[in-house]
């Protein structure tokens, strides 16, 4: 078997003989001068893991066509460098059905990413009618040589995905990256044929974007500490990066909650009106009042900066969470904010509760929560049995009014769908990535690392509970699907190592039900796993050796700090 992930829809061996050794040398051939910055995109995704045994490009004689060279006798003692081929060859695009879902690129059809992917004696070819697809089958050439033993199969695989919308949200917001640190991570989100990277910018942590318009935003605090933000110039060269690796950037600016950077940049903005008996029983950050001409007009500035320094389609203008807002005020605050990303010429996507101002059909919701999912007690016995809420000072009464809060969302789905709007789908039952590992799955040497990482009131789980979700579960029509992403919320973590050791082992199995378009099987996906830790290894990322996978030629328990 091959320990490609997501596992592609068709795979077919072609010979009995050993197909090309992973251990020699390879070179990568771009048959079309269109492909040549492709190459170079797809030599740096795989130095990694060939280090010096990977040619510079263009070092050897072209070889001429985009067919593989003549194999010859199977015996020959130095048959040279192996080949990566990359094609653009529209006859050998398999017929598979096209993608469910909305393009992150904005396009009215989704891009054709499919692609066929040949393994011949003495190389690999890499075939699709488009540079995406070329990409995709590339990325499906690294797995196979990371995870083949000595020589890759001789075999043909066709795939294609099944969702237009494959997502990975990260907060910098909370827990700041450097931009190298996003390029490592838009590079993982790549090798597992993800498209988009959700950019959680702002949060009451942190204004993590320059704004030309108010540069109040990003100026050194108070104290004159420097504040971590990315400068105009770096979200420029991330966008182009990314687009380098078919992934698309969607920036969010979560409002009119979560604002506390916002108000500090900001003093004097006055708060959102209250429901009535709310104030004083729980501390909250006071969400904005779009009604205010100061905060209105603040608020435009923003958007319109993000909005003309955006690449993509899309800006994301959160919408969650607005504790301390009337329902009229958080209905004024998402109209208007949709508005205005709208006439600055970008489509707005928020979180599902941006439904109760009214959705239709142009409308994206993320779906990721209701009160059953939450998965909180009910009584003082059962609070009891919760260590991790226990440990997190949580009581009896804070998870009821919690529970109040949430109450809505359990009307949500049913809202986005009746008005005819599209649902981007991130169940923080399985999707929600800052969960933490269950105790029982962690190897020793990583326990401590495993005890501090996760949001403190989320049950851990280990990686089967993730790998088992379906997106057929919430039984939403295809028609109104945007797409999927999981997420990694920062609040636990202080390095990129964390991240990674959130994500991985993972990501992987979202990635597999967002291409595939259902649960992978675990047996079969667990078995693939095992191969990929020696992958991330070679990329130098921490990840969590969780002992429900036996992992195969990688270290028992990687170090993370």
């Amino acid at each position: 078997m091959n320990a490609v992930i997501p596992q592609p829809r068709q795979a077919t061996r072609t010979a009995a003989t050993a197909g090309p050794r992973t251990t020699g040398t390879w070179r990568i051939h771009p048959a079309d001068a269109r492909l040549r910055g492709l190459a170079a995109t797809v030599h740096a995704l795989l130095t990694p893991h060939l280090g010096d045994r990977l040619q510079p490009l263009g070092a050897s004689p072209d070889p001429g066509p985009a067919t593989l060279p003549d194999p010859g006798p199977a015996t020959l003692p130095d048959p040279g460098p192996a080949t990566l081929t990359l094609a653009l060859d529209d006859a050998a695009a398999p017929d598979l059905p096209a993608p469910v879902g909305i393009a992150p690129t904005g396009e009215a059809e989704p891009l054709d990413e499919s692609y066929r992917l040949t393994v011949g004696p003495r190389g690999i070819a890499c075939r699709a009618a488009t540079p995406a697809g070329v990409f995709r089958a590339a990325t499906t050439a690294l797995h196979l040589l990371g995870t083949s033993g000595d020589h890759i199969p001789c075999q043909e695989l066709t795939d294609a995905p099944h969702f237009a919308w494959r997502g990975l949200l990260v907060d910098p917001a909370r827990g700041y990256l450097t931009p190298g640190e996003l390029r490592t991570l838009i590079d993982l989100a790549a090798l597992y044929k993800l498209n988009v990277l959700h950019v959680h910018l702002t949060d009451n942590e942190g204004w993590r974007l320059e704004i030309p318009g108010v540069p109040e935003l990003t100026a050194p605090a108070p104290d004159g500490t420097p504040r971590a933000f990315y400068t105009t110039d770096d979200y420029r060269e991330l966008q182009a990066y990314a687009a380098e690796r078919f992934v698309t950037l969607v920036p969010e600016i979560d409002l009119p909650g979560h604002c506390a950077t916002l108000r500090e940049a900001l003093p004097g903005l006055p708060p959102a009106p209250a429901p009535e008996g709310l104030a004083g029983r729980f501390p909250y950050v006071p969400p904005l009042d779009l009604a205010d001409p100061a905060t209105a007009k603040a608020v435009a500035t923003i958007l319109d900066d993000v909005c003309r320094l955006t690449d993509g389609p899309f800006v994301h203008i959160g919408g969650d969470e607005a504790v301390g807002a009337t329902e009229e005020s958080f209905v004024r605050s998402i109209r208007e904010l949709r508005s205005l990303v709208r006439g600055f010429g970008k489509h707005p996507v928020g979180w599902q509760e941006s439904s109760r101002a009214g959705i239709g059909p142009e409308d994206i919701a993320q779906f990721w929560v209701d009160v059953p999912m939450m998965d909180l007690p009910d009584t003082a016995e059962e609070l009891a049995s919760r260590p991790e809420l226990l440990a997190a000072g949580q009581t009896v009464e804070f998870i009821a009014a919690l529970k109040t809060f949430f109450a809505p969302t359990d009307h949500d789905l049913a809202r986005v769908l009746d008005g005819g709007g599209r649902v981007l789908l991130s169940p923080q039952s399985h999707l929600y990535l800052d969960r933490a590992y269950a105790p029982q799955v962690v190897p020793a040497g990583q326990a401590s690392t495993a005890a501090r990482l996760g949001f403190p009131t989320y049950r851990p789980l280990g990686v089967e509970h993730t790998a088992r979700w379906d997106p057929a579960s919430h039984d939403i029509p295809d028609d109104q699907v945007a797409g999927v992403e999981a997420t990694v919320f920062a609040e636990s973590v202080t390095s990129l190592d964390d991240v990674t050791t959130l994500l991985l082992p993972r990501l992987p199995s979202v990635a597999a039900a967002a291409w595939t378009g259902r649960a992978p099987d675990w047996d079969d996906h667990r078995s693939r796993l095992a191969h990929h830790g020696r992958l991330w290894e070679q990329r130098g990322l921490a990840y969590l050796a969780s002992t429900e996978i036996s992992w195969a030629g990688a270290t028992d328990a990687p170090s993370t700090p």
